[in-house]
Parts: structure tokens; sequence; C-alpha cells
């Protein structure tokens, strides 16, 4: 799973991403100071099951702190996007290039209104957020409608003449972006479109490429510097229709985290305060940031970064945790690691789904699972829960 993370120049972007990876993304007040994509590593956080069996847990392919099952999820940090990012302006075919395999974007916005459209600053509450919302839905539209659409005449011409699926043809055409099937027919579906694929009108192209970027690539919206927004802002963006916005403090984030991993504050991300470990290690400048950073924390409840990622993860892209194990009785793999794996996987997946996930053979191969709570048999269409615990059984 890949989490894209876009917007404007200059809005927090960098910072929001290294703050979650730790990546040392570069950041500046400037546009375009992001050029290559910065990839890492998030985390969203789970419980871990090993207390409810009381057991020791062996983490593979996550880690563990204090009975809190950290999930790695793949992060990218791509170029600023400006206005007419589609015909080539700024960096546009670099960044729509880069966040061509993301399933989900977390759109950072400033918030607090102190860049205008194009990322340049300007006086705090001069700019309307709102405005930002729509121009980069409409750039990854556009973006979308001229690859998908591309050379339509006579690929609509064949479609009527040898009696393909429509749907078929417009995957074809995006797979390339980690769109399939199963996007576009609930996006056509519900829409008053001619029979004939070369009568759809130039409009008709724009709102089913429109459709297909929402179910394809669904978007959270980080209203970021939400220390510094007027609260009319916040308040406004919180408002929109079909979006989950969530204020965040990146720059907060960011200095806590590194001050956690120096050991110099105890700071769980996503949590509403920190303790400093040894105020004399720490200057009087670093003792007055952290003051500021607390009162933030207290005033929202957190800097709202971890939370951005995990309602992407489990609320936007709605993923369910599974534990694979090989003994469903002592709940470790072949290696005895207890609890070694986890994954994220859709809402809805079966039993057979997840064989495919831990590996392609287990998957062709497949014979019956075991829920290792209930040492019950399930079936390979078996719908799988949140938390479950299970032993794939195969021919390999």
């Amino acid at each position: 799973m890949e989490l894209g993370f876009v917007g404007k120049p200059n809005v927090g972007k960098s910072t929001l991403f290294s703050a979650v990876t730790l990546a040392n993304a570069e950041i500046a007040s400037y546009p375009f100071t992001t050029i290559d994509a910065n990839r890492g590593v998030a985390y969203v956080r789970t419980e871990c099951p090993h207390n409810e069996f009381e057991t020791e847990c062996n983490p593979k392919n996550s880690k563990c702190v204090n009975g809190t099952r950290y999930v790695p999820v793949k992060a990218i940090d791509v170029a600023g996007l400006v206005p007419d990012a589609h015909l080539g302006k700024g960096l546009g075919n670099k960044f729509l290039d880069d966040v061509r395999q993301a399933e989900a974007l977390i759109h950072i916005i400033d918030a607090s209104g102190g860049t205008d459209l194009e990322g340049n600053p300007c006086d705090v509450g001069i700019h309307n957020p709102l405005e930002d919302v729509k121009f980069l839905e409409k750039e990854i539209t556009q973006w979308m409608k001229s690859i998908m659409f591309k050379d339509w005449h006579r690929q609509s011409r064949k479609v009527e003449l040898d009696g393909k699926k429509v749907e078929r043809v417009l995957a074809a055409n995006l797979s390339g972006l980690g769109v399939t099937e199963n996007h576009i027919i609930p996006a056509l579906r519900g829409l008053d479109l001619s029979e004939k694929a070369s009568k759809w009108s130039e409009e008709e192209l724009v709102e089913i490429a429109d459709r297909i970027r929402s179910y394809s690539k669904p978007i959270i919206i980080a209203a970021n510097k939400s220390d510094l927004a007027p609260p009319e802002n916040i308040k406004c963006l919180q408002e929109l229709k079909d979006y989950i916005v969530i204020p965040t403090c990146a720059e907060a984030e960011l200095a806590l985290r590194r001050a956690s991993n120096a050991n110099l504050v105890d700071y769980e991300p996503g949590s509403e305060s920190f303790k400093i470990i040894d105020e004399s290690k720490l200057n009087d400048k670093q003792l007055n940031g952290l003051k500021k950073i607390s009162e933030i924390l207290e005033t929202n409840h957190g800097t709202g970064v971890q939370q951005c990622i995990e309602e992407a993860v489990f609320k936007l892209l709605d993923r369910i945790v599974i534990y694979p194990v090989e003994d469903e009785h002592k709940l470790t793999d072949h290696d005895g690691n207890v609890l070694p794996d986890v994954y994220l996987m859709p809402r809805g997946a079966n039993a057979k789904d997840l064989a495919f996930k831990v590996h392609t053979d287990l998957g062709e191969k497949f014979i019956r699972a075991i829920d290792a709570r209930t040492k019950r048999v399930i079936g390979a269409d078996h719908e799988l829960k949140n938390m479950d615990i299970i032993k794939i059984v195969s021919n390999v």
C-alpha cells in the first residue's frame, strides 16, 4: 500500500512527510523545494493480540511497542502541484507520474491561507484554502482523462464494432495508474451515457474521469498550519461534504519525533502530550519551543498528523488488520516467531485473498483456513474480520 503526499508548493507537505517517516526530505519556504519524489515508510497503529493470549510477540514485518503494533505503509512525497499542471506547468508532469501507484492521496493544504494558489508566501488569511481543494482534483482528473481517452475516437469505434466492454478498455488504458474495473464499474453506474461510446461528449468524458479519480485515488485533507489558521478557515474546511478533513501541525509533529528519536522527550505519535526526559539536556530556546508545542497539543488535542495517516488507511481505504500464522495453537510461523506478520486487507477480503497476499503459491494451492481463536475450519470465501488470526492450509 502506498500513500501519496500531494499539494501545492510551500504548504508543509515535505515537513509532514518527514514527520511521519523521519526521512530527510528537503524543506524550505519557497516553491518546488521538492523536485525528485521522496520515499519513505509511515506507520499505522493497531492493537497487538499478544496481550490477549498472554504471550510475547516476535514481529517481522512490523514492530510492537507496549502492546501497540505499528504496521508499515509506503509513503511518497511528490513535487508541488500548481494550476494547469496537467498541461506541463511547473513540475506537473513529474508530479502526476510520481503519484501513479498511490492508493490514496493525502492533500496537504495551508489552512492558514498564507500561500497563494501557486505556493508563493502571502499574508496569513489572504488566500482562501477552499480554492486549493478543487484545483488539485481538477488537475488529477484532467491528467487521467488525457490518458484514458487518448485516441478515443478510434478506440470507441472499435468497442462498438467488436462488442467489447467499455470498462475493460478503460481499465486497460489506466492500468499503469493502478486503476481496475472495480474502480470503473461503480464510477460509470448511474451516469446517463449513450450506449455508443463514440457519442460521449467532452463534458461527459470529464465527468467519467472525475468519478474514476474519486474511486481510484480517494483524497483525505490535512488542514496544515492549523496553529496559525484563522478559526473560520478550519471551520469551512471541516464543513466540506464528502471529505475527511484533519487539522494538522506538521512542524510540531516533526520536532517531537526528532526529539523523541534523540531521547530528549517521551512521545508516542498520535498522543495529546509528551514528557521531557531530562531538562538539563535542553537549552532555553528548545525548552521554549517545547512549551509552545505543548500548548498546540493541548488546544488541538494532538498534532493531527498520525490521525491523518490512520484515517487515510482505516477510513478512506477501509482496511482491516489480519495476522496470518502457521501454527494456530502457538500463533507462530515455521521458525517459532509469535504473531510475526500483520497485513492490511480490504474490508470484504476472504481467506483466499489473504493466502495470495502472503504468497502467490499459497493462494494457488489453497485448501482451507483455520480461525486461530475458534479453531474452526473456514473456506476460501470466508469473509475476514478485523484483528482475525488465520492459519492458511495449502498444498505448498
